[in-house]
């Protein structure tokens, strides 16, 4: 399958003015792509995890006033939605494309989650790359290192998702805008991929 890598037209979607204009654009120029990510590696990861994986496109329908920042395809397993699971996503940023494994807050089985990501720190530590990134709010474009990270930080961000009503946690590479442009379609597939190979062994501590 022959899937378009994402490109400045695609970033600068989100420099548009305008909730209507915004989400014209996202439906024209980004949204096909998501499509097609999504058909393609729902199929990748349903073989990968054991479990049915769908596509959900993010369809921003709530928003009435302030035109959405970023945009994604989730993969979970549930074919009528992906907030109350554990899940994939791919997206991006005006700033960087994103890879993630994510427990957002409203995921009923938080606390479990995290009590075992936190008894698997010391594994996690070894088998997560360094160049990866953590984030605690899926709503903000700001993300942690993983480089650096120490056992206690690690503990310390799975504790907070056990014990904090809306906290989260999520796991994954951030590519630069420039980074992602200058890819080529092939390189760009290997990167998602990759990224999923990576982030398997957290999806499957659920």
């Amino acid at each position: 399958m022959n899937i378009s890598r994402f490109t400045a037209d695609d970033f600068n979607v989100f420099t548009i003015d305008g909730l209507e204009q915004r989400m014209d654009a996202l439906k024209d120029r980004i949204q096909p792509k998501l499509q097609a990510l999504g058909e393609h590696f729902s199929q990748r990861l349903s073989v990968m995890t054991g479990d049915e994986m769908h596509p959900h496109v993010a369809k921003h329908a709530r928003r009435t006033v302030n035109p959405p920042k970023d945009t994604w395809v989730a993969f979970a397993a549930n074919s009528r939605g992906y907030k109350m699971m554990p899940h994939f996503q791919i997206g991006l940023w005006e700033t960087h494309m994103f890879i993630w494994y994510a427990v957002i807050y409203e995921a009923p089985n938080k606390m479990e989650i995290g009590k075992k990501l936190e008894q698997q720190t010391d594994q996690l530590m070894k088998s997560i790359p360094s160049n990866y990134v953590w984030s605690m709010d899926h709503t903000k474009p700001e993300v942690i290192s993983n480089e650096g990270l120490g056992k206690e930080d690690l503990t310390s961000m799975f504790h907070r998702l056990q014990t904090v009503k809306k906290a989260e946690i999520l796991c994954g590479i951030s590519v630069s805008r420039d980074d992602a442009i200058q890819m080529n379609d092939d390189e760009f597939m290997k990167t998602i991929q990759d990224a999923f190979d990576h982030l398997l062994p957290l999806y499957k501590l659920n």
